[in-house]
């Protein structure tokens, strides 16, 4: 089967190709945000394949994966005038929690009979207003990197991207406090100058924008994961902490209370429980890993390749019959 989908979610993306089937990312002369092409920091199998604009007009297709609200536009006009979801089966896939007058927020894709909808968690499910239009979940599925944690440094890690402009969405203003409790690597883009921004040293907050190639074993030598996020879908890179074997800190809030088990870790809606968390870590390397392999099998369970792959092609039969 030739699916179409645009590179927009790295990490994702790498779980949906690692399937049995043949999937065509369109490319721009300049790379731009609707013609990115295969990726540079993922690895993908060579069943992804690069097609311009021009290709897909001659190509066939037998499945869209639509992802932002205009790629239903870009997608006819692309195709050559086949409409997704009325000539080519499509399903739109929600990678994001509302935004705006939650949870009041409806979807852009709302009251639709052509295509289904699919969210990547539960509660985004449940607080997007969907309509009519039929939804499914297909929660997120995860690459293996394997149990490399060691914790030997006695620092939390926090992955995200954008803090200063993000601000209270990914719980950027928890940071000063909870540097106080243990001190932090921040990974992840446009991170430059947290510290400073946020008036904490040097050595109690770093920031740096690692490779993906790198960024696994980088985490995996920090003591926990921390994730302090108000409000977003589940993050991937929480997932990733947990298949390293890390232990987890985190905010009890959108699905990372379905997504972390008792025992792995401490959930909480008060900083101030999160930050003796991070401390006991800290001091009690056992239990640190002792959670923190707790978490990896249990997130292996529920998170898998093989489940998401399964899930996915129940989906993109019902979908296509």
């Amino acid at each position: 089967m030739n699916i179409l989908l645009w590179h927009v979610h790295g990490s994702w993306t790498t779980a949906f190709v690692q399937g049995p089937h043949t999937y065509l990312v369109p490319v721009t002369p300049s790379r731009d945000p609707d013609g990115l092409g295969r990726a540079r920091t993922f690895t993908w199998p060579d069943s992804v394949h690069e097609v311009t604009p021009e290709q897909l007009r001659e190509t066939q297709v037998d499945l869209v994966v639509l992802q932002r609200p205009h790629e239903l536009e870009l997608a006819e006009r692309w195709l050559g005038g086949r409409r997704p979801g009325r000539d080519v089966p499509a399903v739109y896939l929600e990678h994001n929690a509302p935004d705006g007058n939650v949870p009041d927020t409806r979807h852009p894709y709302a009251d639709r009979d052509d295509l289904t909808l699919v969210h990547v968690t539960h509660f985004n499910r449940l607080f997007w207003d969907n309509g009519s239009t039929r939804t499914e979940v297909i929660e997120h599925g995860i690459v293996d990197p394997g149990h490399q944690y060691t914790g030997w440094l006695p620092r939390a890690a926090v992955v995200v991207n954008d803090p200063v402009r993000r601000g209270r969405y990914t719980g950027t203003d928890l940071l000063p406090a909870l540097s106080e409790a243990t001190p932090l690597d921040v990974f992840g883009m446009r991170t430059e100058g947290l510290a400073g921004h946020l008036g904490i040293s040097d050595d109690r907050l770093h920031s740096t924008d690692l490779p993906q190639r790198e960024l696994h074993a980088a985490l995996a030598e920090r003591r926990l994961y921390l994730h302090p996020v108000r409000w977003t879908s589940l993050g991937l890179s929480l997932l990733e902490a947990m298949h390293l074997g890390m232990p987890v800190v985190a905010l009890a809030t959108t699905e990372a209370v379905e997504a972390v088990p008792p025992g792995a870790g401490t959930l909480s809606t008060r900083p101030e429980v999160l930050a003796r968390a991070a401390r006991h870590y800290l001091e009690e390397p056992e239990a640190a890993a002792e959670d923190g392999a707790r978490g990896r099998q249990s997130v292996l369970e529920r998170y898998g390749l093989k489940r998401f792959l399964n899930d996915w092609e129940r989906v993109m039969t019902e979908v296509r019959s």
